[in-house]
Order: structure tokens, then C-alpha cells, then sequence
């Protein structure tokens, strides 16, 4: 059973929403508005947010970045619903750090095996692994931190997913469809140009350390086996 906050001003989805879920064996919180869903957040910590982006006072948008600024609540997971299904929507969705994006009207059933593997990808972080030394490269998985070359950098949750996941990896080259269906989880509507995205992105937050991630043409990318494979 997960604890989850469904932040929703369409009452009656609200209320199906609430219905089906504690069917399925969760805890439900609810909120109308953006700001009290920031509040039930902070103070109740849930293992999930179920976040609307058409919010009457704040926009969906913006109670995602300050849930993944807040240290207390980074580590919330966050599956997005909106009527709003073009993929820009979707690409911005995930680089505010969010797991899941569901677009309206939805299938229920969806929602929920949806939520299933978001909450069994938190779980199956191992926390006795914690950490990754890799030439210039630190990870802490616990933390949800990296560094290179001694400087911290800022990775939203699918960017160090993503990160930890070649890491994993190493020197064996993983197609796109597999890092969306190992990193996204059940993303049906979500195309293989989101992982180029998102590639290209961490690439360019790694810096000097990006060179670990290879593309291999045609096929994918690989975490390289060795800091050394990767000077120029």
C-alpha cells in the first residue's frame, strides 16, 4: 500500500480517482488547489503525487518544481494528468522531474499499472549500492546526488534514472526501446525521440563527463567500461 495525493479541481475525477484507488489498497489524500497540495505534501510526505496541470490558483507546472526543490519532498514521485497530449507537453512534464504523464481522458486501469510501476521502480533501489566512483563521476543513489570532477549536478529524477541505469550497464549498448521501458516504465505515448532528449541533456550536464555515455549509431547508447575508454 502507497500513500498518495491527488492534486485535482475536477471534483468528479477527484472522486473516481479516490474511489479506485483505495480499492486497489492505497491511502488517498486530495486537494483542489496547487498551494494545498504543496501543504498535504510537506506535511504528509506521500509516496506519490497524482498532479493535474490545469490548477485554478497554481499550475501544475510549477507545484512539480517546487516539490523537486524542496529536499524534503524531492524524492516524491509525480505521475502528471492533462487534457494537454502534444509531446513538448510531455518532454517539459519530465524534465520538471516528473515520473509519468497521462494524458485525458484515461483509462483507469492504465492510471493504475501505471502507478504500479513507478512505486516498484522506487522500490527496487538498492540501497546497499549506494554509491558509484567512476573516474570523474560520483553518484549517491540514496541522496538522489551526482558530482564531476568535485562539482555537484543538478539531474532531474529521469535524468539520474537514466544516468544510473547505463552506469548499471556498462559497455553493454541498451536500445531506446529498452531505456523506455527500463527508465520510463509504461509509457505507450512517449516516443524514442524522448530518450535522444533526455541523452542529450544529461550529456550536457555531465560536461567533461558526458564522454561515458556513447552513442552507438543506429542501435543506442552505452555507459562506457572504463573512465579511460572515454578521453579523447
Amino acid at each position: 500500500m502507497a500513500r498518495i495525493l491527488v492534486i485535482e479541481d475536477e471534483r468528479d475525477l477527484q472522486r473516481v480517482l479516490d474511489f479506485n484507488l483505495r480499492q486497489a489498497g492505497h491511502e488517498v489524500l486530495s486537494a483542489l488547489k496547487g498551494q494545498e497540495g504543496l501543504a498535504l505534501a510537506r506535511e504528509k510526505l506521500p509516496d506519490l503525487v497524482l498532479l493535474d496541470l490545469m490548477l485554478p490558483d497554481l499550475s501544475g507546472t510549477e507545484v512539480c518544481k517546487a516539490l523537486k526543490r524542496d529536499p524534503r519532498t524531492s524524492g516524491i514521485r509525480v505521475l502528471m494528468l492533462t487534457a494537454r497530449g502534444e509531446e513538448v507537453d510531455r518532454v517539459v512534464g519530465f524534465e520538471l522531474g516528473a515520473d509519468d504523464y497521462v494524458v485525458k481522458p484515461f483509462s483507469v486501469r492504465e492510471l493504475l499499472l501505471r502507478i504500479d510501476v513507478i512505486l516498484r521502480r522506487g522500490a527496487s533501489e538498492q540501497p546497499g549500492k549506494a554509491a558509484i566512483d567512476f573516474g570523474s563521476l560520483k553518484v549517491d543513489r540514496e541522496a538522489h546526488r551526482a558530482w564531476v570532477a568535485g562539482a555537484e549536478i543538478e539531474l532531474t529524477p529521469l535524468e539520474f534514472k537514466l544516468l544510473v541505469t547505463l552506469f548499471e550497464r556498462k559497455n553493454r549498448v541498451q536500445s531506446r526501446a529498452a531505456l523506455l521501458d527500463d527508465v520510463w516504465g509504461i509509457q505507450a505515448d512517449v516516443t524514442t525521440r524522448t530518450v535522444d532528449t533526455h541523452v542529450k541533456r544529461l550529456r550536457e550536464k555531465l560536461g567533461a563527463a558526458g564522454d561515458y555515455v556513447e552513442t552507438v549509431r543506429g542501435i543506442g547508447y552505452r555507459f562506457v567500461e572504463t573512465p579511460g575508454q572515454a578521453e579523447r
